[in-house]
C-alpha cells in the first residue's frame, strides 16, 4: 500500500506524448457520467492516470461521507483510462470486473484516483487504483478491462 497519493507506481515514461494526451482528452468528451460528478483528470501517462474531484454535499451519503457509489466510480474511471492510454485510438475498453475494498469513510476536501496498468494484454488489462480523501488512502481496487475491436 502506499503512503500518499503521489506514490503509487508510476510509468516509466515521465513525460506525455502531447498525442496521447490529446487523444485521451478527446475520448473524454463522451464520458458524461464523469462530468455529471465533477471529476477531472490531472494527470495522464503510458499506463497510468490520476483523477481528481472536488467534494461537495451532492457526493455524500446519509452520514456526510462520500457515497461509496462515488469511490467506486472514481477508482474505475482512473483504472480504465489508465488502460485506454495503452490501446489503439479506434478500440475501446470496458470493465468486465471491479473489486474494491474501502478502507476509510471518505471525509474531507477533495478525492484523488490514480489507477495503472499491472499487466496489459491484447484482450484483457489488469489494473490497479488508489482512491485517496485529501491525504488519507480510502481505497483501493483491482479491476479487470476487455479491449473491444473496432467495428469492421
Amino acid at each position: 500500500m502506499s503512503s500518499n497519493p503521489n506514490s503509487a507506481p508510476t510509468s516509466a515514461a515521465e513525460t506525455v506524448p502531447s498525442d496521447l494526451e490529446a487523444r485521451i482528452r478527446r475520448k473524454l468528451t463522451r464520458q458524461r457520467f464523469m462530468h455529471l460528478i465533477g471529476a477531472d483528470l490531472t494527470a495522464i501517462t503510458p499506463g497510468r492516470v490520476e483523477a481528481e474531484l472536488v467534494l461537495g454535499e451532492q457526493h455524500q451519503q446519509q452520514r456526510g461521507f462520500a457515497h461509496g457509489g462515488l469511490i467506486a466510480t472514481m477508482a474505475d474511471l482512473v483504472a480504465g483510462f489508465a488502460g485506454v492510454t495503452l490501446i489503439p485510438d479506434d478500440y475501446g475498453l470496458v470493465t468486465s470486473d471491479l473489486k474494491i475494498s474501502y478502507l476509510h469513510p471518505g471525509v474531507g476536501q477533495k478525492l484523488k484516483a490514480i489507477g495503472w496498468v499491472l499487466k496489459a494484454g491484447r484482450r484483457l488489462q489488469f489494473c490497479e487504483a488508489e482512491v485517496w480523501c485529501d491525504d488519507l488512502l480510502i481505497a483501493k481496487a483491482s479491476a479487470t478491462m476487455v479491449a473491444i475491436e473496432p467495428q469492421q
